[in-house]
């Protein structure tokens, strides 16, 4: 008789053997994410004495860690976290710490420090996909897995909002650069408990996925193009949508000659409705497939940003904003689950990390385009631009890929209640 799986609930993803370790391990490390772009900011300009020269050397950072992170999950899922993803951290740590030791004093020429900064985002370790990948191995019931991407989602927010917070901290009694160091203490002891982590053992994840399936790994990455394409390209829209949130509030604050605290609230209603609708997303029990469950919440996200360029006040702008942030993490959260979903034998890593690199390349895109809109548009065409791009997506068609051998073998041990029905959410539906 087989041993019954727990009720789907938050307590319950966290009561699964080595969850918890494993969880908290994978935050420390990215918790790191948080605090090294601000740090890393703080230091080149001081150290420069050139907002434009440190631009440039952040953009290379950010250019190298976004573009070359499927190329490095794919490491993870040819040769395992522990082969693979220490390493990484390791050399990603290093570089971080002679990024800070060239950053300590001015006059270091600017070639040297975008050289340094590019090899060390470079090196980046996909710690955010590599633990989607193992909440997956753990939770075959797909309900406790929802809940726990959500899970993972809503602290992931949190982390990228305390992360500055403490880089305030630091800067207030030591040199910018000492967060740097910190960003790379916190990767290494983060990355050092998850590898280590029972929940990380095992063969290969590539050649053990092959072991249950009988399908080559490279075989059927071909194939999961097509049904990668639907979260990977909402990924990118609410990548587009948040970044432009944060400019957009900047130039509504001062077309009202609003302090800059207005900005603060706007922001900080994003990300607390972000958080809310990730637990809600999770905790709901939908009867809805996750590609049905999508469109409704890019749609959402949309039509909310859209609605906040005709807020007359700023009391209205935070409600208008808090409603699209409701609407982020049950997105995001959806778009992993599909990609899990869609994964290979042995591509799961890299699924993910290909939703992570369009929310991020979205980001970059999103801060760059609004920035050319704000100057010559009206700033509610701006917010309905913005809420259209999300609005688009929800227009992408849903693809599955090609059943195989594998995909058959892992639906196989998933118990029949946790199976989504293919039944379409009702329209007045909210995470």
């Amino acid at each position: 008789m087989s041993t019954p799986l727990p009720r789907p609930s938050y307590a319950a993803v966290l009561r699964v053997p080595h969850a918890r370790r494993t969880f908290a391990a994978a935050l420390v490390g990215r918790l790191s994410y948080g605090t090294v772009s601000l740090s890393l900011m703080l230091a080149l300009t001081r150290s420069t004495g050139s907002y434009a020269v440190a631009g440039l050397v952040m953009a290379l950072f950010g250019a190298t860690s976004v573009f070359l992170s499927p190329y490095r999950a794919g490491l993870v899922d040819r040769h395992g976290p522990r082969r693979a993803l220490l390493p990484m951290a390791l050399l990603y740590a290093a570089l971080l710490c002679v990024t800070a030791a060239v950053c300590w004093r001015p006059g270091v020429p600017a070639a040297v420090l975008a050289v340094t900064a590019a090899a060390a985002g470079a090196c980046t370790p996909p710690l955010g996909p590599s633990m989607r990948a193992v909440w997956a191995g753990m939770l075959p019931d797909r309900a406790l897995l929802r809940r726990a991407y959500s899970l993972d989602g809503v602290a992931e927010e949190l982390l990228f909002v305390s992360g500055p917070l403490l880089v305030g901290v630091v800067v207030g009694v030591a040199p910018p650069a000492v967060g740097v160091l910190l960003s790379a203490a916190l990767v290494t002891a983060g990355t050092l408990g998850f590898v280590t982590s029972p929940a990380t053992d095992g063969p290969r994840p590539a050649q053990a996925e092959k072991d249950r399936s009988g399908v080559p790994a490279g075989r059927a990455g071909a194939g999961q193009a097509g049904a990668l394409l639907q979260p990977v390209v909402v990924a990118a829209a609410v990548g587009v949508s948040v970044s432009a949130v944060d400019l957009l509030a900047v130039a509504y604050a001062g077309e009202r000659g609003l302090g800059g605290g207005t900005v603060a609230w706007v922001l900080a209603a994003l990300s607390a409705g972000s958080a809310v609708g990730g637990l809600l997303n999770g905790a709901f029990p939908w009867k809805s497939a996750a590609r049905s469950r999508l469109p409704f919440f890019v749609a959402g996200l949309g039509v909310c940003l859209a609605a906040a360029g005709l807020a007359p006040g700023l009391g209205t702008l935070v409600l208008a904003v808090t409603g699209a942030g409701l609407f982020v993490a049950p997105a995001l959260t959806t778009a992993y689950l599909i990609a899990d979903e869609s994964a290979a034998p042995g591509f799961r890593v890299r699924a993910g990390a290909w939703c992570n690199t369009a929310v991020n390349a979205g980001g970059s895109a999103g801060a760059a385009a609004v920035g050319l809109l704000v100057e010559r548009l009206p700033l509610p065409v701006c917010f309905a631009v913005s809420g259209a791009v999300a609005a688009v997506a929800a227009l992408v068609p849903a693809r599955h890929r090609a059943a195989s051998a594998g995909r058959s073998a892992r639906v196989s041990r998933r118990p029949s209640r946790s199976r989504p029905s293919r039944s379409r959410p009702s329209p007045s539906g909210r995470p």
